[in-house]
This record gives C-alpha cells, structure tokens and sequence, in this order.
C-alpha cells in the first residue's frame, strides 16, 4: 500500500518489537516516503503491527517513534517498569536453589548473629535502649531484599549514621542531671529519644525515597572518595569518644554542638576518679581479644573455613560471667537490662519533631546512600553484575520509612558486616532473609538471655568495629604523594567532622570540597603540544623525547572548560607559551610606523625599489615624544596608505628603531578537551585572538567539541579579523595546512631573492603575510 497524500499520514510498518525488547522499526517522518528496512531484514522473528494514523506535526517529531512505542507495548513496558521497580522479581526465579541454598543459609546466619550484636551495640550511640537496635537490624532487610539490586551487602545499623541520629536526639532531648533522675523519669526521658530517633529515620527515608523517584542518584558524585573516607575517620573518633562512657561507667551529658568533642572529652576526664573498675577491666579484656582474633581472621582468612566469630564468642561468655558471677549486684556494672519481647504497633513521625530535624535528616539520608552505595559498587565490581544508583535510594528510603515507623532507627550497610556475609559464601540476599530470621528469634524467644550483658561489652564490640575507619588514616600520605588536592579535601573534612560536628562538617566539607572544584577549574592544565615521532599525534613536548615541533608554530592545549573564572589565566598562559605579549607587540610596532612614517617625511629615510635607505642622520626621538595619542590607538592597526611598502619585522630595522622580535607565524589552540565556553571567556578569547592577528600571527582551533562553532556564531565571535575557516578537525589538519601555506609563500619566488645574494639588513614585503593566503614576492633593499 502507497502512503496516502491527503489526510493524516500513514505508517506502513509501525512499531517493530524483537524478542521482547522495543524498539522503533524506523523514525516516523521517514515512513511516509520509505518502506521498512527493518521489517524486510529480519521475517520470522518481527511482528509487524498494523499502521497506525498519526498526526503530521507528530511524524516531524524526531521522538514519534518512542511515543508509539509506548502506546502500542503498554504491557511490555509495565512488565519492564515491574522489573525494575521490584528486582527480586527479576533474579528469585532464576535463583540456583541446589547450588546456593547452603551457602546462604551459613552466611545468613553468621551475618544475623552479627547485626543482633551491633544492633545492641549501635543503639548505645543513638542513646536510646539497646532492645530498639534489635528493630532496625529487623525490619531494612525485609524491604531491602524486594526492592534492592545488590545481592551481597548487609543492611542494618552503621556506626556513623547512628552516631547522627544520637546527636539529634541529645539535641532534642538532653540528658539529665546525674543524680536528678529517677527511674520513672528516665523511661519517660527514652521513650521520648525513642519518638525522636524514630521521627528523624522516618524523614531521611522520605528524603531517600524522593530523591530516587526523581532519579537523583547521581547526587552521590558530590561526595568524593576523599571527603566521605575523611568524614568517615572523623565519625571513628567520635564513636569512639563516646563510647568512653560506657567502658569506664561515667555520668557524662551529650554535646551535640561545635567542639562537642572537646566538651565530652573535658566531661570525661573532670570524673575519671570516678570510674568503674569492673567495666573498665572488662572492656579493654573484650577489646583487647576481638582486637587480636580480627587480626587472625584476616591473616589467616585464606585457610580457614569461616571467619571466627568472636563478637558472638565474647557476648555469650560475658552474659554468663556476668549473670552467674553477679556481677551487677557486686561491682554496680550497667547492664543491658529488661529486653522487650516482640515488636510495638507501628507509630506515626511527630510533625513537631520533623519540623526540628529537617536538615538532619537530609545529611543522615545522603551519608547513609553514599556509604551504602559505595560498598554496594564494591561488591557489585568484584561479582561482576549492576547495580542501579536510583533503585538503591528507593530501597533505602522504604527501608527507613518501615523502619522508623517501628521505631528503629536510620540503616545502611556496614562494611565489616556486608564483608561478613560475602566472606561466609552469601551469593544472595536471601542470605539477608535468613539474617533477619535469626534477628527475630532474638526478638521473640531469646532476647532475655542478653540482659545481663554489660554495657562496656557492647560499647568494646562497638570499637572493635571501627578498625577499618581508623586505618583510613594512612590514607593521608598516599593522597598527599597522588594528588595534594584530594589530600586536602581528606584532612578538611576529617576536621571539619570532627570539632563541628557530623552534621555541620558535612556541609562544610562538601562546600570546601566544590570550593576545591571550583580552584582547580579557574588553575586547568596547559601544555605546549609537538608532533611525537612524526605521526599525527600529538602530546605535550615535555613528555617526550622524539618530537618534532614544526618551526614558527605553536601548539597550544587547555584540557579544561574555559570560562570567566579562568579565562585570564588561560590568557597569560598562553602568553607564556609563545613568549611574548601580542599587545605590547602590536603597541611597539605602531610607535615605530609612526616613526619610520616622520623619518620618511623629513627625508630621512627614502624608498627605492629595493627597499628603504637612510640618507642623512638624525637624532632620534623617544618613544615618549612619539607617544601623543591615547593607549586605546596604539593597540589598533595603524593604517599603511601613505606608506609605499610593509615592513618583515622579523629582520632587522633602521637605527633608532626596536620592536620584540616574533620567532613564530601560527598559533594553533586545541580545543578537544574545552567543554564549554561561556559568554564572557568568548569575549576575551576574542580580544587574544585580535592582539594576535593584527601583528600577523595566524591563529586555528582544532578539536573543538560539537556545537562550538554554532554557540560563536550567535554569540557574534566572527568579524572581518576573526573567520570561521580558523576551525579545523583536527591538530594535524592544521599543520599540514600551515605547512601547505608555507610552501606556496616561499617558492619559487623565494629561489629568486636567493639566488641574488641579496645581503638585506631589513627586508620590505608588500604583502600581509602568511594569513593572506596570497603568494607575495620579497623586496630586498640595502640600507
């Protein structure tokens, strides 16, 4: 059938869908004069579908394709959108269970005996009782494992996003007096950092969750590897202060403000009389084993079956040494007390307290994505299978927004246990799913068990975790030989963290880091380029030792964007690089047309035909009295119309008479890694270019991105000086056409002036030089 002439146009072929993927059979615009390619090539595996009328101005649309497509494969792209929405739809189904199944449950096992510790532990640092951990090593895994696309990380507390919501909470609710506060009080007082906990994990869930519907996943570029290891350090050191208090047993207040740390540490140090000696022997026993066992697993870790799991060893030995010995009733120990069995009705956030904790939850929401995503990327490299940044921060948000509603508090994933849970064989997140079983085994049947643990344990097994942040301050030497300003970042963020605290060091270590940004891009790199063992390839001569730099050209490369931050910069170094300045050049040869031009008028100087000679002397003048007019008429051309010839300034000149000699005739600036340039780098780079021409330097651009030539041309770049033809693909076209030029101006006219045996002191040339395109024949004159 022949598409039809009036009426609405007619697609012959429509949409083509191959093995269950769309795609576009061809644009909609072409179909109405050309039959399908795509149909005829591949029959048999194309449905073809029937044509569909469509719109004139829709056919036009270059996206008419992808909007039929959309329309007439509603199915598959629900489908699609379920797949990636829900990703366990995607792999439980092709789960290996025969090959797997074991393996996971080991893993998840040993990774569920892992998160009941570290929950009791971490709900120390959110100053709330140690049961509520238990919640938020429960409820993530379950929402994690329906809508998360890593299959090895482990979702639950981590120390540095617990430490977080624990300063809002001591914020919003302080700490009593020590000895004001009486048992009935102080269940009020953590029922109260209950709520706010809760209310502040809620909101950096919907954080999370919005930022993933919007697909603003790439949010986490922001935090460079720098600045996260750095904050990260910085959040080591302030568990690690706060856990002090638990391991000696001291009535020290939370300081949730700048130098906190230091009000802590002045607390602690002002009781130190005052500590338990049974917690303190205690805790630095169980530091002091998991310390040295860790060591072993991972010196050992290649030989042994399984990491030991010493953590689990040393709670189960200190419940028993501290209930059978009584250990509470004789020494006065802080235990972890009454555990409450099963889980609370699930509560709505406080609206008062969201109102209180906005900006928290925004940093606890893009600290927790970034560590996650971070240790998710790891694995997801290591095993070879994707991970979508979007999807990630969905899951999360879910994760919080359950696990806040039962009153947890914030999760990501921590690296020792995700490492955990890969090291033990975990090939899935149904390794998680059996990890969380366990969790609700503890919070169901055998939580009482755990109540005569000592805080102190929990607050040793807290810090035996953190040995992997601590060691991140090696990390400083190595950045500073590598790049000294990513070693700069590390060290600004690490303090900034740690005496303004997590919350307010993160803000100013990622405004420090986009002040870092913005210093390197007004400082780009900028290099001379020659021709490496004369190929077309280009690179910077100080790399090299075969080069070949062609004479009287200079290449010059920014390997930046150029914009009105830098634009000066880019200037001078390009001044730099040809050796002079094109302004002051221009300015010192006016003075002396000006000069030449009143030698000429008292007859001091008379044209022959071949060139200029002096007849008489005369005293010369100062550049100061030649000087009458303005600056702004030195830097324009000076007109030669009363002037018979045009002077080769490369030569030499009458006496009285100096100019900055020029050794080159083209410049060539490549552009292939200039990403953009703005308005008023275009202005000046306009300006460089006119300096640079008007003294008969040639100036090309090679390798300008796509779009450049466009963007001048609006922005009215081009003029009677500056032409569009300077543009040219690549280094080496431009090369071949100066040396071309070159060619044509020098023969065979040149063999002429040669073969006289002219012996010029100066040379006149009526031509404008190499930019004029034209063959000029030299003049030769003795002076």
């Amino acid at each position: 059938m022949e598409p039809q002439t009036n009426g609405p146009a007619v697609l012959r072929a429509g949409v083509l869908c191959t093995k269950g993927q769309i795609t576009p059979g061809y644009d909609a615009a072409d179909s109405l004069t050309h039959p399908s390619p795509a149909g005829e090539a591949l029959q048999g595996s194309v449905i073809v579908y029937p044509p569909i009328t469509v719109i004139p101005s829709l056919a036009k649309s270059p996206t008419s394709s992808v909007l039929l497509c959309l329309y007439s494969c509603s199915s598959q792209r629900v489908k699609k959108i379920a797949l990636r929405l829900f990703p366990v739809v995607s792999w439980l189904p092709a789960y290996r269970f025969r090959e797997w199944i074991l393996s996971d449950i080991v893993s998840g096992i040993n990774t569920g005996l892992v998160a009941v510790l570290q929950g009791l532990a971490f709900a120390l640092l959110v100053n709330v009782p140690p049961g509520y951990g238990l919640y938020a090593a429960f409820f993530p895994i379950l929402v994690y494992f329906i809508f998360g696309t890593s299959r090895h990380i482990s979702v639950g507390p981590f120390p540095v996003l617990s430490l977080m919501v624990g300063g809002v909470v001591v914020r919003l609710v302080p700490d009593v007096s020590a000895g004001n506060g009486t048992s009935t009080n102080m269940s009020a007082i953590d029922e109260e950092r209950v709520m706010v906990a809760a209310t502040v994990t809620f909101l950096s869930g919907v954080f999370q969750l919005l930022l993933g519907v919007v697909q603003f996943g790439f949010i986490v570029t922001y935090l460079s590897q720098p600045l996260i290891s750095g904050f990260t350090t910085a959040a080591a050191v302030h568990v690690l202060v706060s856990q002090l208090k638990f391991m000696l047993q001291l009535p020290v207040p939370g300081f949730n403000k700048p130098f906190g740390i230091i009000y802590t540490l002045e607390s602690i140090f002002s009781q130190i009389t005052d500590t338990n000696i049974a917690d303190l022997v205690t805790s630095l026993v169980v530091l002091l084993v998991v310390f040295v066992v860790k060591e072993m697993n991972d010196r050992y870790k290649e030989k042994l079956p399984t990491p030991i799991p010493i953590e689990l060893l040393m709670t189960v030995l200190a419940a028993l040494i501290s209930y059978f010995g009584k250990l509470e009733e004789k020494f006065n120990v802080a235990v972890v007390g009454k555990l409450e069995e099963g889980f609370q009705a699930p509560v709505a956030p406080d609206v008062d307290i969201l109102q209180k904790c906005i900006g928290d939850g925004f940093s606890i929401a893009i600290v927790g994505f970034a560590v996650a995503f971070s240790v998710a990327k790891v694995y997801s490299i290591k095993h070879d299978y994707p991970i979508d940044g979007n999807q990630e921060l969905i899951a999360f948000g879910l994760g919080n927004i359950v696990g806040g509603s039962f009153k947890g508090f914030a999760s990501s994933t921590a690296l020792s246990r995700s490492g955990v849970q890969e090291s033990t064989g975990g090939k899935t997140q149904i390794a998680g799913i059996i990890s969380a079983v366990i969790v609700l085994i503890v919070i169901l049947a055998i939580g009482f068990l755990l109540e005569p643990l000592q805080k102190s344990v929990l607050a040793s097994l807290a810090l035996g975790n953190l040995k992997g942040m601590l060691m991140q301050f090696k990390e400083i030497g190595i950045l500073w030989r590598k790049d000294k300003y990513d070693c700069v970042v590390w060290v600004v963020s690490f303090l900034a963290a740690v005496f303004l605290g997590l919350d307010i060091g993160l803000a100013a270590a990622v405004a420090f880091q986009l002040l870092i940004v913005v210093i390197r891009s007004q400082i780009p790199s900028c290099t001379v380029l020659a021709n490496v063992g004369r190929s077309n390839i280009y690179r910077n001569r100080k790399d090299y030792t075969d080069i070949y730099e062609p004479e009287g050209v200079k290449i010059f490369k920014c390997s930046s964007p150029i914009f009105f931050a830098n634009i000066e910069f880019f200037r001078e170094k390009l001044i730099t690089a040809v050796g002079f300045n094109p302004l002051r050049v221009l300015r010192k040869r006016n003075k002396a047309l000006r000069k030449i031009r009143k030698m000429l008028k008292k007859g001091e100087l008379q044209v022959t035909p071949k060139g200029l000679i002096c007849v008489a002397n005369h005293t010369h003048e100062s550049d100061e009295e030649l000087d009458n007019n303005s600056i702004e008429e030195l830097d324009q051309p000076t007109k030669m119309t009363d002037l018979p010839i045009q002077i080769d300034w490369s030569t030499d000149l009458p006496p009285g008479i100096t100019v900055p000699q020029v050794d080159i005739h083209s410049i060539i600036l490549d552009f292939s890694a200039v990403s953009f340039l703005d308005f008023s780098a275009m202005r000046v780079l306009q300006k460089t270019l006119r300096e640079f021409i008007r003294i008969n330097i040639d100036v090309y651009i090679a390798g300008a991105p796509e779009g450049f030539l466009e963007k001048m041309e609006r922005c009215a770049f081009f003029d009677e000086e500056i032409k569009p033809s300077m543009f040219f693909l690549t280094i080496h076209d431009a090369v071949l056409h100066i040396l071309l030029k070159k060619d044509i101006a020098s023969s065979p006219k040149l063999k002429l002036a040669e073969e006289k045996g002219s012996s010029n002191n100066y040379i006149v040339i009526p031509s404008n030089g190499l930019r004029s395109r034209e063959i000029t024949i030299p003049t030769e004159t003795k002076f």
